[in-house]
């Protein structure tokens, strides 16, 4: 995807005794993580469990409690993450980084977005108003529709220019938001539920990219998600949130835990098809 432009600055992301607190309950308490870079990690648990609040927290947008440490580009191996293979030697975090000095690119893309039906606010609009300084409502200029159309490109989106937002479909709008995402390529990639609401082959389809974009560029990426079956063929590792607390772990180890099966029943994993 030479489409892509930036450079990932993070590495990995430490998440140390992570608590937040709201009318004196714990909704999250000591949560203890170790985001890696080149891998995507998945956050599941009942509705209300706390995923979009640990989010919120990674965001520094609600009080909380405890470290979240960012580490550079280089962290000479002791990241946790093995580095024998040319892909991983590249992962080696530099120095820490204080979330107050320094804050990451995030790459952000929601569960849904209000559109109006009938509003004649087509694709090219909505990736000006994202990446351009020019007004929206002045003339389009070449380059900048160029521009629009290769960012647009990194998800095989650029057909969908001249669309009307409100025409499209589920999963054609979560890859317009996709390529809006990861332009310029963000240090974490954050995606809330992104496919809600979009059929089966539009599921595969987004969370096939979502892996291609991991694999290709070495990010950090963060979903959030209820589609079980998909996260254990494509999450590297897993959180599971539940009554404040979570368990973190491999898909296979996670979906294997007593408190996890009580609450979803026996998954299926990948090998056991």
């Amino acid at each position: 995807m030479p489409c892509l432009v930036g450079k990932s600055h993070v590495c990995c992301t430490r998440i140390e005794n992570l608590s937040v607190k709201a009318g004196g309950e714990y909704i999250l308490k000591d949560i203890n993580l170790h985001l890696h870079c080149g891998e995507l990690t998945a956050i599941v648990g009942r509705n209300g469990a706390g995923k979009t609040t640990f989010i919120k927290a990674l965001l520094n947008t609600i009080p909380h409690s405890g470290n979240i440490i960012f580490e550079g580009e280089r962290c000479a191996g002791n990241c946790g993450k093995d580095h024998t293979t040319d892909h991983d030697r590249f992962c080696t975090c530099r120095k820490r980084i204080p979330y107050t000095t320094t804050k990451p690119v995030f790459g952000y893309v929601p569960q849904t977005l209000s559109v109006e039906p009938g509003s004649p606010v087509c694709v090219e609009d909505l990736v000006f108003a994202c990446t351009s300084k020019r007004p929206v409502w002045l003339r389009h200029r070449k380059k900048d529709i160029e521009a629009a159309s290769e960012i647009l490109s990194c998800t095989n989106s650029h057909q969908l220019l001249k669309r009307r937002v409100c025409d499209l479909s589920g999963g054609e709008l979560q890859r317009v938001m996709l390529a809006l995402a990861i332009n310029p390529l963000p240090d974490i990639l954050l995606l809330d539920e992104p496919v809600s609401g979009v059929d089966r082959v539009g599921l595969k389809s987004f969370y096939e990219l979502v892996s291609s974009i991991r694999r290709d560029f070495d990010i950090t990426i963060l979903l959030i998600s209820h589609d079980l079956d998909l996260v254990a063929r494509h999450a590297d590792r897993v959180v599971f949130i539940n009554n404040a607390s979570a368990v973190v772990g491999t898909v296979k180890d996670v979906y294997r835990q007593k408190d996890f099966m009580e609450v979803f029943g026996h998954i299926m994993l990948p090998d056991e098809y």
